[in-house]
């Protein structure tokens, strides 16, 4: 006589067999697929999830760090820029400091000048007047010598030619001539004959070579 089980008994355990062959089922294909997917995977053929994510983010980091190359520099550019500009500056602020300095002492220069050619100015004019005033001085002197001296050749022309020849026997031949060559020609004959064949003779030599140096014309 054969064993026969509950009915309920039955349906329960074939339920149970059927639940836990789906499921190793279910856990045997997920694994089937895991695994092919992890082979393609491997050999490339089937592109990750994270791939994308990993070149997303390397594309960013390039992106960053051009940018802070950029940035860097152009920084580095400024920074140079700020000190060639700022040496310019300097340079040009030190050549008109050069320029504004020269002129001063130019200018200082042409003060010095300007009051050396006043002074100078001056000091022309002061002498122009001097030179004038000597003149007229000379002038007057030789007006008063020329009176004087046509003064003294009257007095020797009114003098006895003996005692006129005496005294023209006493001075300088050349003072002598000058005195008898202002006198009438009667009267120096006669005071010329009076003196000493030397004196006589220096004078006439003297008053010879006036002539001589006189324009004939």
């Amino acid at each position: 006589m054969a064993l026969r089980l509950p009915k309920f008994m039955s349906r329960s355990g074939r339920g149970s067999v059927f639940v836990i062959s789906a499921l190793l089922l279910g856990s045997a294909s997920i694994r089937l697929m895991i695994s092919s997917s992890a082979a393609l995977a491997q050999s490339g053929q089937l592109p990750t999830t994270q791939t994308p994510t990993i070149v997303k983010n390397h594309s960013e980091n390039s992106s960053e760090n051009s940018v802070e190359t950029d940035l860097g520099a152009a920084s580095t550019l400024s920074s140079s820029n700020r000190t060639e500009v700022s040496a310019l500056i300097t340079a040009l602020a030190e050549r008109e400091a050069q320029l504004s300095e020269r002129e001063k002492k130019l200018e200082l220069r042409l003060r010095a000048l300007s009051i050396a050619d006043s002074e100078i100015e001056k000091r022309l004019k002061s002498l122009s007047d001097t030179e004038q005033s000597l003149r007229a001085t000379l002038s007057l002197a030789d007006e008063a010598s020329e009176k004087d001296l046509l003064r003294l050749t009257s007095v020797y022309e009114s003098m006895k030619p003996k005692d006129a020849a005496a005294l023209f026997e006493e001075m300088e031949p050349n003072f002598a001539a000058g005195f008898i060559a202002r006198m009438r020609p009667d009267v120096a004959a006669s005071v010329m004959a009076g003196l000493s064949p030397p004196i006589a003779y220096s004078i006439s030599v003297i008053l010879a070579g006036r002539n001589a140096n006189s324009p004939k014309t």
